[in-house]
């Protein structure tokens, strides 16, 4: 964090927008491998794009009215529809549809939902008739409605009819993860149960809990600490037992439990340690890239390269092979031997020729030979046009020549990228600035097209937004976001997971997500590669006991999918509404909507900063420790606490770190007259910065004002920040979303879409 004059509060936000999940893009190995190789820095412009046949039709052709209709097509189900409602204020309903609802699945889930409700209440008793006979018309959930009957036979005091419902659990369905709970409830009185429990159902959340319980009790148990490796990687603590497998068992541990421990290591971002353990692990691509990847790392380059070259030697044609030869490329000091690597791959992995071209061509250029590398740089855009790396090339040529005030050719080169590269991630904000250099030579026209060509085919996007803001629409500009309190409308059930058995659906959409937790840590076996129904299951389960951090990055990184049937996979998901609406969450709406409303803030903005400081996480810190969902170092609390006479506080609590975190930003908005660009600006770098980037820049124009931020960090937080603003409003404000629809054929299906109805 930079240090601020003595004057002056510290910004709450220390922490990169990049490094705020606890994962990185190589969770899965192989594609994610965090292989994003530097851009050219030649000072040799590369000649102009070449005038496409189609090139004056682009924008006509690309738009699209829809004047879609967007009526909400999901079928109303009364049940379901009450699983976001406190279990007070759905009481009376539950009670109703349980007696006279519109179907007998319907009746079948009040009557469970309203004994849960009971029982949690601690009135188990008034629970049980709800739950008389329940299991024979909701066969679904059979198993939870005999672990439901024997919690509120407990909770009357009738421990013998508890007893038994739990014995006729295990004894109707011994192989269900239901019966790890009744084991776990019968074992408190014969720990034999327990033993039982352990060796049928390792992977129930029931079981971690004794293994823990039993380790505390007497450290020196392997089978249970081997148990904790594969199926605790969630617990708190996970990293010691890992290091006392290695250092206390390493000598009794197999090819298998390496691959477990590694796997745990890799997980919780201790990537050195995981390296060592996938050395030892069966010599698979995957294990051998791990291995390997991770000692690079861990800062150990040569150990890294002799992985490498054992990965390349062992398992010559996988496609983590690929990744092993850029690697080694990248290594290498020696240009001639890294060329050598890069050929390789140009040679027998044809899909990352763009890659290993573009990094020979950075290669030569450190070696003093640029007219080599700018040969490679147009082979690249000639027989590699549609590659990312094409799109690089082609947006670092029209920043180049924005730079040097050749608006003409800044124009042609983005209007090149936006047409050859539209799934690039470059290709919202090039077609955005073909309109913004439109505008300045003149051509205003062309420049509303191009912006509705972003709001068209870009509609998620920051730029998205800048389009509409320079359309003209009330969505709120820099100056004016922070006045405005957008219509909110939240969906009325929760998105269906898309793996998992019919039980663990069922009990996510009656918002029983601790249970369906349990349920998915027993069945979701695929953790290493999930498929993209179990990744996006996984999000939406972790989303649903708040673990929010690790649920949004489930869901996101599906974009990083590389295999062609699971693109398309991907971007059929992205086509649902449930997708967008589970990856911009709500968590904590009351608390941010009080302090919001207290601080005369946009609520939307400050759930958009939210999102992208935390990922709603009450208790996560950064390096430098910045704390909670607003990331509130302690000393900027501190002071804020002095302002606003706050006695007491924890920024670890929701209610008083959203406090402080919204007082501050309000203060960075009285700092600078309620701009929003310079207050959101000011959060993560500090008002000073900003005042200095205003004096050295001036302000002429806010989008430019952005570009010119010194701080890549400071300038991806201001644009992430406002690109959640904008997804929310989108998703969220019918007025918004309905006008967008106009302009956008996919929004406008996506809000007639829903996932499983």
């Amino acid at each position: 964090m930079l240090e601020q004059e003595q004057t002056q509060p510290k910004p709450l936000s220390s922490s990169n927008p990049q490094t705020v999940s606890k994962k990185r893009w190589f969770l899965w190995g192989a594609g994610l491998g965090g292989l994003a190789l530097g851009g050219i820095t030649s000072a040799v412009f590369l000649v102009g794009p070449a005038k496409l046949p189609f090139l004056d039709q682009w924008f006509g052709a690309q738009l699209i009215n829809s004047g879609a209709d967007l009526e909400d097509s999901r079928p109303s189900t009364s049940t379901l529809a009450l699983a976001s409602v406190s279990p007070t204020d759905r009481a009376i309903q539950l009670e109703e549809l349980a007696n006279q609802g519109t179907s007998s699945l319907d009746r079948a889930r009040a009557r469970y939902l309203r004994a849960v409700d009971l029982i949690e209440q601690d009135r188990g008793g008034q629970a049980l008739p709800w739950l008389d006979g329940l299991e024979h018309e909701y066969d679904v959930l059979a198993p939870h409605i005999l672990a439901k009957r024997a919690q509120a036979q407990a909770a009357t005091g009738d421990a013998a009819k508890a007893q038994a419902t739990w014995q006729a659990l295990v004894k109707q369905y011994p192989n269900h993860p239901k019966a790890a709970e009744a084991l776990f409830h019968l074992g408190k009185t014969n720990s034999a149960y327990w033993d039982r429990m352990i060796a049928d159902h390792p992977s129930h959340p029931r079981s971690v809990e004794i293994a823990v319980n039993r380790l505390q009790q007497n450290p020196k148990q392997l089978d249970l600490m081997r148990l904790l490796a594969r199926h605790g990687v969630y617990l708190p603590d996970i990293g010691s037992v890992l290091d006392r497998l290695r250092t206390d068992y390493g000598g009794q541990l197999t090819p298998d439990d390496w691959e477990a421990i590694g796997f745990a290591y890799w997980e919780i971002q201790r990537y050195g340690s995981a390296a060592e353990a996938y050395a030892k692990a069966p010599p698979s691509a995957i294990n051998l890239y791990r291995a390997a990847r991770g000692a690079q790392l861990d800062a150990r380059g040569t150990v890294a390269t002799t992985r490498y070259q054992a990965l390349v030697q062992a398992f010559p044609s996988e496609k983590e092979t690929g990744l092993a030869l850029l690697k080694l490329a990248e290594l290498e000091e020696k240009p001639d031997k890294a060329i050598a690597y890069l050929d390789q791959v140009i040679n027998t992995f044809p899909d990352r020729t763009a890659e290993a071209l573009m990094a020979k061509a950075n290669i030569l250029q450190a070696a003093n030979s640029p007219q080599t590398a700018l040969q490679i740089q147009q082979q690249v855009l000639k027989e590699h046009s549609g590659s990312e790396f094409a799109a690089d090339l082609r947006w670092q040529q029209a920043e180049a020549n924005f730079k040097k005030g050749d608006i003409q050719a800044a124009w042609e080169w983005a209007r090149q990228l936006a047409q050859e590269n539209p799934d690039s991630v470059h290709a919202p904000e090039a077609a955005f600035w073909v309109g913004k250099w439109a505008a300045q030579l003149g051509r205003t026209d062309e420049a509303r097209q191009s912006y509705e060509y972003v709001l068209a085919n870009y509609p998620g996007s920051y730029y998205a937004w800048r389009s509409a803001v320079l359309l003209g629409w009330d969505v709120g500009d820099f100056s004016t976001v922070r006045q405005k309190t957008p219509e909110v409308e939240r969906p009325a059930t929760r998105p269906e997971p898309l793996a998992g058995s019919a039980a663990l659906r069922e009990l996510y959409l009656l918002g029983q997500t601790r249970d369906a937790w349990s349920l998915w840590q027993v069945e979701h076996t695929d953790r290493v590669q999930p498929t993209v129904a179990q990744q996006f299951t996984d999000g939406l389960i972790r989303l649903g006991v708040n673990d929010n951090l690790d649920g949004i990055f489930m869901l996101s990184n599906l974009s990083f999918r590389e295999q062609p049937d699971e693109k398309q996979e991907v971007a059929a998901l992205k086509h649902h509404l449930d997708y967008w609406q589970a990856l911009y969450p709500f968590p904590y709406l009351q608390s941010i909507e009080q302090w919001s409303q207290q601080r005369q803030l946009n609520p939307m903005l400050v759930t958009a900063l939210i999102r992208q400081e935390s990922r709603f996480e009450p208790k996560i810190r950064s390096v430098v420790g910045a704390t909670g969902l607003m990331q509130v170092m302690p000393e900027t609390a501190e002071w804020v606490a002095n302002q606003i006479n706050l006695k007491q506080y924890n920024l670890e609590d929701p209610q008083d770190n959203i406090n402080l975190g919204t007082w501050y930003l309000d203060f960075t908005h009285r700092e600078y007259n309620n701009n929003s660009l310079f207050a959101v600006a000011s959060y993560n770098a500090g008002p000073g910065s900003v005042a200095d980037w205003i004096n050295r820049f001036g302000f002429n124009d806010p989008d430019k004002f952005v570009e010119e931020i010194p701080f890549p960090e400071t300038k991806g937080y201001v644009e992430a920040v406002f690109e959640n603003y904008w997804n929310y409003l989108r998703l969220y404000n019918p007025t918004v979303s309905e006008k967008l629809a106009q302009f956008s054929k996919s929004h406008a299906n996506l809000v007639n879409s829903r996932l499983g109805k």
